[in-house]
């Protein structure tokens, strides 16, 4: 229990400072030869190797969903675990499709009328776009949680290989069947378990995934940076998608490395990471509110190497504030569960 509780914190901890800095970053990606080129580069190198984040927090899910040996209810699951998210997720929209009509130079109700009007097949603000390949996976988890406790632990790792493939078609465009979104998203589930609960720990482990992992994102860089070049623009292609093999393979290796270290770290250390583990969500939810600001007036002039931290720290803190702040009380609370 002990190695969950550290492991996971810390991995929610990073996950959410990742999430930060890549929608801090986010005015300095199209500026290319308009800034000068470090600048651009630092910029687009950290977005493109912490494009993990989103993938850790489903990877969190399946692990903790997939282990859970309590016998499968369709009422409780429903309520408790896909209410407990659908519900908050729906007030959310709501709150930021009346954001997204305010800009620096007032409000136009019209952005928000067509904002809420598209929002059944797109997200009202950028960051509630992992909502709506994630609550889907409710309707997956419950065959991949019939396969760990009927022991069709073959038949999981099978999944989890075709699935692997499929990443890296997807990531080349080689088009198929696999290209479908839920397909695609579906197979952090069951490897997040299989990272927790069947990987041995051990050096050798370690430095084989810092190895994949930490070359898939050289390549992503590498990758990133020539093709816009080489375009005269920014562009990505599918390098940074959530859903191809170079982000799955980051996303294994902080997995990895996060359960490796966990026991290491200090116990103050633990403290405030176990503070920002438990309000992660909130976290996520609340600091477009605190960037809002920055992006609307123009407050991220200067290097991205210093301007990066400096917002992660106050629109981080800012959210972690009133996370802390609803969850005081039971009329506020489930808001951000």
């Amino acid at each position: 229990m002990r190695e969950r509780v550290l492991f996971f914190d810390l991995l929610r901890c990073v996950a959410a400072v990742a999430v930060i800095a890549i929608h801090v970053l986010a005015p300095y990606r199209h500026e290319l030869g308009n800034i000068p080129f470090d600048q651009w580069f630092t910029a687009v190198a950290t977005n493109s190797v912490t494009r993990w984040a989103v993938p850790v927090f489903i990877l969190i899910s399946g692990a903790l969903m997939l282990s859970d040996k309590r016998p499968f209810e369709l009422g409780y699951y429903i309520k408790r675990r896909l209410g407990k998210v659908l519900v908050p997720f729906l007030v959310w929209s709501l709150f930021y499709a009346y954001l997204s009509g305010w800009t620096a130079t007032g409000f136009d109700g019209t952005t928000t009328l067509e904002v809420l009007k598209n929002s059944p097949s797109h997200e009202t603000y950028y960051h509630l776009g992992f909502f709506y390949y994630f609550i889907p996976l409710y309707f997956v988890m419950p065959l991949f949680q019939w396969l760990v406790k009927n022991d069709r632990l073959n038949l999981l790792y099978g999944f989890v290989t075709v699935w692997l493939i499929t990443t890296l078609l997807y990531l080349f465009r080689v088009a198929g069947p696999w290209d479908n979104e839920l397909w695609l998203y579906s197979g952090y589930l069951p490897l997040g378990y299989l990272l927790w609960k069947k990987l041995p720990i051990d050096k050798t482990t370690l430095w084989s995934f810092v190895a994949l992992g930490g070359g898939a994102l050289m390549i992503t860089v590498y990758m990133v940076v020539s093709g816009s070049l080489s375009a005269g623009e920014y562009t990505v292609g599918r390098w940074l998608s959530y859903k191809t093999l170079n982000v799955v393979l980051a996303a294994s290796m902080i997995f990895v490395v996060c359960r490796y270290v966990a026991d290491k770290v200090t116990p103050a250390a633990m403290k405030v990471i176990s503070l920002i583990s438990q309000h992660s969500l909130g976290i996520y939810l609340l600091h477009p509110i605190f960037l809002w600001p920055m992006k609307e007036f123009g407050w991220y002039q200067g290097h991205p190497a210093w301007v990066i931290p400096v917002w992660i720290v106050l629109s981080g803190g800012g959210s972690l504030a009133v996370s802390w702040l609803l969850s005081r009380s039971s009329k506020t609370r489930w808001l951000l569960p």
